[in-house]
């Protein structure tokens, strides 16, 4: 069942949810932060719609820099401004921004330990008609690697919204993971979020198994877990939604209680939250894991619902993992 302590949204289980883009929900946030902190700053590699910045660039235009198409130079004068005091917001597609400015991001601002906060939008296969060259499916594994880096993908808009608040109030580098598409909307206000902590979104009272999920497919997983549960297999559903630092202590903590796991994400199966996970348990407590992700495979044109399909990552191939690794117990 749901987590009461979570305070999620009741209705998220009906055909007609409430849906709306995670990016909206990190244009949102990063208004507030702007409000917050005249030091917030944003700039843009000339998608300022499409990320959701517009909402700053309408009310604060001297804060605001467009750099244009050059994502390279797009973090390396954040790093500058973040040198000065300033706590600037890049954002691009994410297979620009980190993708193609990976080595600057790298250098010019984790290496320097500089306050820059980066969000990368139209994340996954589910940017859909854009296509493979858009869909930025190797993020996580590239920015997870770095050190000193943070790494978030929220799961809704609303979760998007408090991850760029919070973000704008820690010290040092962030990657946000930002989605295209409308995305079920999962959390409220009220949920409790916080940077490094997981949280358990569904608890069965006698689990057999663990669905760890992050970002658009975290709703999936909730969906998976209720049928699951119609079937008399109950089990945890765990939101991560921040990948690094990696919560150790409630991931430990499931894989006990039920000793397998199942991750899914809109990634790359290896190098991903998956992998994470799994780097994780098998040093501290090794169990039975399914990795749900893309298969070395880079995405294609399509509709965001034939392409999660396509590539595996829907309701159906969770229940399947789940019951596989039962049934191999």
């Amino acid at each position: 069942m749901l987590n009461s302590e979570q305070k999620l949204n009741m209705k998220l289980f009906d055909k007609d949810v409430e849906q709306t883009p995670i990016r909206k929900g990190f244009g949102e946030g990063l208004l507030i932060a702007g409000e917050a902190d005249k030091n917030v700053v944003g700039l843009c590699a000339d998608l300022t719609e499409s990320t959701q910045m517009h909402f700053f660039k309408n009310k604060f235009p001297e804060r605001f820099i467009q750099i244009g198409v050059a994502e390279q130079n797009l973090a390396s004068v954040a790093s500058g401004m973040a040198a000065m005091g300033k706590v600037p917001f890049i954002t691009s597609y994410a297979m620009f921004s980190p993708g193609r400015n990976w080595e600057q991001i790298r250098t010019t601002i984790c290496y320097n330990d500089r306050n820059v906060k980066i969000a990368g939008s139209h994340a996954g296969v589910s940017v859909g008609p854009d296509g493979g060259t858009h869909q930025a499916i190797e993020d996580i594994a590239i920015t997870r690697v770095i050190p000193r880096l943070t790494v978030i993908s929220p799961c809704d808009s609303v979760e998007a919204k408090k991850a760029t608040i919070a973000a704008a109030k820690i010290n040092g580098p962030v990657y946000i993971r930002l989605a295209r598409e409308k995305t079920p909307i999962i959390t409220t206000e009220e949920t409790p979020f916080e940077i490094g902590k997981a949280q358990i979104f569904w608890k069965g009272e006698k689990p057999v198994a663990t669905i760890v999920a992050t970002g658009v497919l975290v709703h999936k997983a909730l969906v998976a877990a209720k049928e699951l549960e119609e079937d008399g297999i109950q089990t945890i559903v765990v939101n991560l939604s921040t990948i690094k630092p990696f919560d150790e202590k409630t991931i430990l903590d499931v894989a006990k209680r039920t000793g397998k796991v199942v991750t899914i994400e809109e990634h790359q199966a290896k190098g991903g939250m998956g992998s994470a996970v799994s780097e994780f348990l098998s040093q501290n407590h090794p169990v039975k894991m399914k990795i749900i992700g893309i298969n070395d495979e880079f995405g294609q044109s399509g509709t965001q619902d034939e392409l999660l399909e396509h590539y595996g990552l829907s309701v159906s191939s969770i229940k399947t993992a789940v019951k596989g690794l039962i049934e191999n117990s």
